[in-house]
């Protein structure tokens, strides 16, 4: 079966499907509008299907071994500015990771596989995901079952590459670390508020949130491989009034868990002593937190291996990829043996200046038969890989 020849014949559905998702993109674990619309199609193309927490799971086939392929399906809180007809129009949400891309390719491989679902020799699971933006999502959806009944052997997840990553560029890592774990921080100050006239009657927590910050990222940029982002600072409502909290919050990235839990007490202690020392007290909390992904070798090396025999258009490799950013994925890899790849979607032109969160990111929909067809075909041929 040529599923890249199929996935070609199905472009049409897939942008289509692609561009319904991101118009109406949603943020977080509830996502009732891409849920409704994805087990709606998958009914339509005869493709069992049921909630799984706050995401979907899907099977065909029947019996082991099991395979497991997901996609995320979440958007992020922010106003798009892509310029795109199919534009999310109510500016709080926008699919500028992709992840619209990521749930039409993996509907399209799934209406494939149906239409093969003989050639299938064992079961093929489809998660459809919500909150990866969160690292949210992949645990709840591990807490209500998705890999239990039948338990997946192996799982497989595509992740598009915006920027000048082109349509046919593959990119994985076999050997080490792929992408970092990350904890998300919340530092909340409590001062005393007063009128901005007298600021000597009050415990400005600006001023102490100013100082925290300084003193943390100072920690940070003194030990290597390791990266602190303050993405939002909240304090205050008006310019002649000292405000009674400040609230900042970021993400702690690097490569080794230990090691980001070390810093984050070293950060902790910082801010407390600081808060204590200026007549505040801070408050520090994890928002979030996510292992690093590594990826199966021998299972990542018979992944790309199945892509090469696929004699794709303008198809290329890069090897020993990694990334500084975080992929909940990594819950799914610790439990069972996974790859993880991306996949070009961008431009040579213009539209390839911006890259992955900007507003102003375009994916290229060229992309799209290339990931149906590569997650069909890895779905046929991974059952080869219990019987070698």
């Amino acid at each position: 079966m040529d599923f890249f020849k199929r996935a070609l014949e199905l472009k049409s559905e897939t942008v289509q499907n692609r561009r319904y998702l991101h118009q109406n993109a949603e943020v977080g674990l509830n996502t009732p509008i891409t849920k409704k619309f994805i087990l709606k199609k998958l009914a339509e193309y005869g493709v069992y299907a049921k909630d799984c927490g706050y995401g979907i799971c899907a099977t065909l086939g029947s019996g082991a071994p099991c395979l497991l392929l997901r996609a995320d399906m979440d958007a992020l809180p922010m106003r798009e500015e892509s310029g795109e007809i199919f534009s999310c129009e109510n500016g709080n949400a926008a699919h500028t990771c992709g992840h619209d891309m990521h749930a039409a390719m993996l509907l399209t491989s799934a209406k494939m596989l149906k239409e093969n679902e003989h050639l299938l020799r064992g079961t093929v699971k489809f998660m459809f995901q919500p909150a990866e933006e969160t690292l949210t999502g992949a645990k709840d959806m591990i807490e209500h079952g998705i890999l239990r009944d039948p338990t997946p052997n192996t799982a497989l997840a595509l992740h598009m590459a915006a920027g000048k990553m082109m349509p046919g560029t593959f990119m994985y890592n076999s050997e080490s670390v792929m992408m970092y774990c990350t904890i998300g921080i919340m530092i909340t100050i409590h001062g005393k508020g007063g009128h901005a006239a007298y600021p000597g009657l009050a415990q400005d927590p600006i001023k102490t949130a100013f100082r925290i910050y300084n003193e943390v990222t100072d920690i940070v940029h003194k030990k290597e491989g390791v990266i602190l982002t303050i993405g939002k600072i909240h304090s205050g409502s008006a310019p002649n009034i000292i405000p009674d909290t400040a609230i900042m919050e970021g993400s702690l990235r690097s490569q080794s868990e230990e090691e980001l839990n070390l810093l984050f007490g070293e950060i902790k202690t910082a801010a407390q002593n600081i808060a204590e020392d200026t007549g505040c007290h801070a408050q520090i909390t994890r928002l979030f937190e996510s292992p690093a992904l590594v990826c199966d070798k021998k299972l990542t090396e018979f992944t790309v291996k199945i892509i090469e025999n696929m004699n794709l258009p303008n198809f290329s490799a890069i090897t020993n990829m990694s990334a500084c950013a975080s992929e909940d994925f990594a819950y799914i890899a610790k439990n069972i043996p996974s790859a993880f790849l991306y996949l070009g979607a961008g431009f040579n032109d213009e539209r390839g200046e911006f890259t992955a969160h900007h507003p102003r990111v375009i994916f290229n929909e060229d992309a799209l038969p290339y990931g149906s067809a590569v997650l069909a075909q890895c779905a046929v041929r991974f059952f080869e890989y219990y019987r070698q």
